[in-house]
């Protein structure tokens, strides 16, 4: 055999590793997660939603439960300074995951504990139950991040 073929089979067969150990690896993928915001950290709170949506992107199902100063994320009158490279804000970043097809929820004690009512949140945001919340961190299945 040609030394040229033997190389473009060898080459062949550890592409064929290579993808095989790539498809092995989303095979085992977590499937949903659940990102707990609870920093009132501009930044924090940014690169928590940059990589909510990127999650989201990449097929997982994103439920963010908003703690604390991170519940104003969900607030109609929310406004922060924007966050380079993208301009943005973290606010608009959940906007984005939600229309993605992600959750939000903001924590059972943020509203008694605030000004805010339920109609101050923005459309698609909803008031996490502790037993729901329980269940989620809980489930196996699912992989939970918090910042």
């Amino acid at each position: 055999m040609p030394k040229i073929l033997k190389t473009l089979i060898a080459a062949a067969l550890i592409a064929g590793t290579a993808f095989g150990a790539h498809a092995d690896s989303h095979k085992n993928a977590v499937e949903e997660v659940l990102v707990i915001l609870s920093s009132d950290s501009l930044q924090t709170q940014g690169m928590a939603m940059v990589l909510s949506n990127t999650m989201a992107e990449k097929g997982a199902r994103v439920n963010v439960l908003l703690c604390d100063e991170a519940g104003d994320l969900a607030l109609k009158t929310y406004e922060d300074e924007t966050l380079k490279p993208r301009d943005v804000t973290p606010g608009q970043m959940l906007r984005g995951l939600l229309k993605q097809g992600g959750t939000a929820k903001v924590c059972a004690l943020y509203l008694p504990n605030s000004e805010y009512t339920k109609d101050d949140l923005i459309d698609g945001v909803g008031v996490a139950m502790p037993p729901e919340m329980a269940d989620q961190m809980l489930d196996p299945d699912m992989r939970t991040f918090t910042f």
